[in-house]
C-alpha cells in the first residue's frame, strides 16, 4: 500500500466528501476536500496531488471540465470519477479524458481503496522506472547534469549545486508549470518566504544564462509559479 499520498477530492455532498476523508485517512493518505470544481481547480493550482477523485455533477465547473484542466496542469496526474452518472455515453467521455477509473455511487468501500491503491501503486511503478537523462537540450543549450555545465555555442558555463538543481527541475517540467511552492521545498527542504525569494534569484540568474537563445524563456505564471518554454525555430521556406 502507498503510504502518505496526496489525494484531492472534489465533491459537493458534504455527508459523503467526509466520509470519503476519513475512510482515506484510515489508510494513511493526506486528503484535501473541494466542494466545488473552482476550489478543486484552485488546489490543483497550489498544490501537487498523487491522485484525484472528482463527482461529475459539482457546481461551478462539473467534472468533466476540471479533469480536463488538471490533463493542462499536471498531466501525469492519475484521476478517477466517483458518480452516480450512470450513462454509457458519461463512462466513454470519462475514459476518453484519461480517468483510470469511473467507479458509479453508492460504492463498495474495499473495492474503492482496493482500486486507488492499485492506481498508486501503479503510478509510482511507472516514475521509479523512467530514467532520468544525464543531459537535457534547452533549445541550442545543453544542460549536464552530472557536471552541472550549460553549454552554448562551445561555451562552457560551470553552474552551482542550487543553480543546476533549479535548472534540473526546470527541464523536468518543460513547457509545463513548475509550481513556485513546490520547487522551493524540492530545492530547500521546507517552504518559506525568504527562501522563496532565495530561488527567485535563481531564476533570474538562469535567465541570464539562457538568454542567448530567443527561443527559450522562463515565463511567470502569476502566484503559481515558473515554466521553461522553448519553441521550436521556424524555418522559413
Amino acid at each position: 500500500m502507498i503510504h502518505k499520498a496526496n489525494i484531492l477530492i472534489v465533491e459537493d455532498d458534504l455527508n459523503l466528501g467526509f466520509l470519503l476523508m476519513e475512510i482515506l485517512q484510515n489508510e494513511k493518505y493526506n486528503v484535501r476536500l473541494a466542494r466545488d470544481g473552482a476550489s478543486g481547480l484552485s488546489l490543483l493550482k497550489k498544490m501537487s496531488f498523487d491522485l484525484c477523485i472528482f463527482d461529475i455533477m459539482v457546481p461551478k465547473m462539473d467534472g468533466f471540465n476540471l479533469a480536463h484542466h488538471l490533463k493542462e496542469i499536471s498531466p501525469n496526474t492519475p484521476f478517477l470519477f466517483l458518480t452516480a452518472r450512470v450513462l454509457k455515453e458519461d463512462r466513454i467521455k470519462g475514459y476518453n479524458l484519461g480517468a483510470e477509473d469511473y467507479i458509479n455511487k453508492p460504492f463498495d468501500e474495499e473495492e474503492l481503496l482496493c482500486k486507488i491503491n492499485v492506481i498508486l501503486r501503479r503510478n509510482a511503478s511507472h516514475e521509479s522506472k523512467v530514467e532520468e537523462p544525464i543531459e537535457y537540450k534547452i533549445g541550442s543549450y545543453t544542460f549536464d547534469v552530472q557536471r552541472m555545465e550549460l553549454i552554448h555555442d562551445g561555451k562552457i558555463t560551470r553552474m552551482t549545486e542550487k543553480e543546476s538543481n533549479v535548472l534540473k527541475l526546470l527541464c523536468i517540467h518543460k513547457n509545463r508549470i513548475l509550481r513556485r511552492d513546490d520547487a522551493v521545498e524540492r530545492i530547500y527542504g521546507k517552504r518559506d518566504y525568504f527562501l522563496g525569494r532565495s530561488f527567485d534569484v535563481f531564476i533570474s540568474k538562469i535567465r541570464k544564462l539562457l538568454s542567448q537563445d530567443a527561443y527559450v524563456s522562463i515565463d511567470n505564471v502569476y502566484k503559481v509559479g515558473f515554466i521553461l518554454n522553448v519553441k521550436e525555430p521556424v524555418v522559413e521556406e
